[in-house]
Parts: structure tokens; C-alpha cells; sequence
């Protein structure tokens, strides 16, 4: 049975938001060398033309993840983290459902990310291929590195990705 979750708009100062984003970077700085992290701290979440959103169930917040504004009709997915302990819950595919309707909904005509290359990023990958993307070259201000997997969707009529119900 899938669980109930809710994701709401929110800013990445509130304090729930700020406990979790503290979190998604310990977990990162653990995983990769520091010039090889590329997650947003909490002002770099709060910038013009980023939509930062929380995923609650029962009140506690879960997880997150924010869309960027690339230029040319593109966005890129950020700072996309689930607390391990709703893993595999269906948490990380609502909350990525969730920004590609909002993807669609603002016009983007494509969306980009970037992830680790490591087995600790391999669910996070498999899960990015599940609705589509597919392995792309570096992007925006990125540039070649071994600790990257850089991924790219197209947004069509016709794409195949899920929808946030």
C-alpha cells in the first residue's frame, strides 16, 4: 500500500527545511569529495527562479527536492533527498512526479540533473531511468568529472514519465 504523502511549496529557511538540507549534505559530503558536491545549501535553495518543496507524511517531513530555472526552456532537478528511513517507500518517485508536472505546468523543454556516479547513487539513477532520463553530457556550469553522472528528459506530449496524483 503506497503511503499518503503530501508535498507542499516551502522556503529553505524554515527550520524542518534547514534540518533536512544539513542532512542531504552530511550524507553527500560522506559520498564525494568536496569538489565533486554540488548540492545547494539553503541560499543557494532560496534563490530567484528555484522551487524548493518538502514531502510530509503524517506531519514529519520526509524528503525534498527543488527545480532551477537553465535558460532556454530548461530546469534543472536539485537537491532531490529522502530520509533513508521512507526509502523505497515510494517518497523519491512522488516527490520527482511532483516537479515534473511542475516542469510541464512552467513549459520546460527538458529537464536536467546531475547525481553520483558511485553504487551509493546507483537507486537514485535507476529510479531517474524508470521515468525516462537518459545519461547526458555535462551541463549549465558542470563540467566533466568522474564523481558525476549528469542525466537529461525530454518534456514532449509524448513522454512517458509519471504524474503526481
Amino acid at each position: 500500500m503506497a503511503a499518503d504523502f503530501t508535498i507542499r511549496a516551502a522556503r529553505p529557511t524554515e527550520p524542518d527545511a534547514q534540518a533536512l538540507i544539513a542532512r542531504h549534505l552530511g550524507q553527500m559530503a560522506d559520498q564525494s569529495p568536496e569538489e565533486s558536491c554540488h548540492a545547494l545549501d539553503s541560499s543557494g535553495l532560496e534563490t530567484p527562479g528555484v522551487d524548493f518543496f518538502l514531502l510530509e507524511l503524517e506531519g514529519d517531513v520526509m524528503g525534498m527536492g527543488a527545480l532551477a530555472k537553465l535558460g532556454s526552456g530548461a530546469v534543472e532537478l536539485k537537491s532531490m533527498h529522502t530520509k533513508s528511513e521512507v526509502r523505497g517507500s515510494g517518497a523519491g518517485r512522488a516527490m520527482l512526479a511532483h516537479l515534473l508536472d511542475l516542469a510541464r505546468s512552467k513549459g520546460a523543454s527538458a529537464v536536467f540533473l546531475e547525481t553520483g556516479s558511485t553504487d551509493d547513487f546507483l537507486p537514485a539513477r535507476r529510479l531517474y531511468e524508470s521515468v525516462g532520463f537518459r545519461i547526458c553530457g555535462p551541463f549549465g556550469d558542470y563540467g566533466p568529472d568522474p564523481w558525476s553522472v549528469f542525466m537529461q528528459l525530454d518534456l514532449g506530449p509524448s513522454a512517458d514519465t509519471p504524474r503526481a496524483s
